[in-house]
C-alpha cells in the first residue's frame, strides 16, 4: 500500500478499494479505445492519414509515417493500461485525447449531422483522461503501484 493509500485507508472512508477499481475501470476503457485508434494506425495506415488530413489538417502523411506513429503510439497505450511511468504516461493520453477533442469542434457545431452527436462521447472520455491524472498516486493497481508496494516492503 502506498502513501496515498494508507492515507485515505486510514480515514477509515473505505475508499481504497472502490477507488482503486474505479480508476482501473476508467484506465482500461480509455485505453480501450486508444488501443483501437493504433491499430487503425498500424493495420489501416491510409485511413489513419485521412483522419489526420480531415481533422487535423495535416495532408500527405505516408503510411510508412503512420505506423511509425502507431508503433510509438503502442508504447504509450500499454504504458498507460498498465500504469507505467503513471504522470508520464496519463498526462500524454490526457493531452493526445485533449487535441482529438478539439480538432473536431466543427462536428460539435452541427451535432444533429449525422453521425456528428458520436462526437460527444470524446467528452466524457476526456473527463475520465484528467480524473485518472488527478487521481494517478490513487490507482494502486498498476505497474508503479506494485513497485511502491515492493519499494515500501523493503524499508
Amino acid at each position: 500500500m502506498n502513501d496515498q493509500s494508507k492515507q485515505l485507508a486510514s480515514t477509515g472512508s473505505g475508499l481504497e478499494k472502490p477507488l482503486a477499481t474505479t480508476l482501473l475501470l476508467l484506465r482500461l476503457g480509455v485505453a480501450l479505445v486508444f488501443f483501437m485508434w493504433t491499430l487503425d494506425k498500424l493495420m489501416n495506415p491510409e485511413h489513419a492519414a485521412g483522419i489526420f488530413e480531415r481533422y487535423y489538417q495535416m495532408p500527405g502523411l505516408g503510411s510508412a509515417l503512420m505506423v511509425g506513429i502507431g508503433a510509438a503510439q503502442m508504447i504509450l497505450v500499454l504504458a498507460f493500461a498498465t500504469g507505467t511511468i503513471r504522470t508520464v504516461s496519463y498526462g500524454l493520453i490526457t493531452v493526445l485525447h485533449a487535441i482529438s477533442t478539439a480538432s473536431c469542434y466543427p462536428q460539435y457545431l452541427n451535432p444533429w449531422e449525422k453521425p456528428n452527436l458520436l462526437f460527444f462521447a470524446a467528452f466524457p472520455m476526456l473527463a475520465a483522461c484528467v480524473g485518472l491524472w488527478l487521481l494517478r498516486k490513487w490507482d494502486v493497481w498498476t505497474v508503479d503501484g506494485f513497485r511502491e508496494r515492493v519499494k515500501n516492503a523493503e524499508q
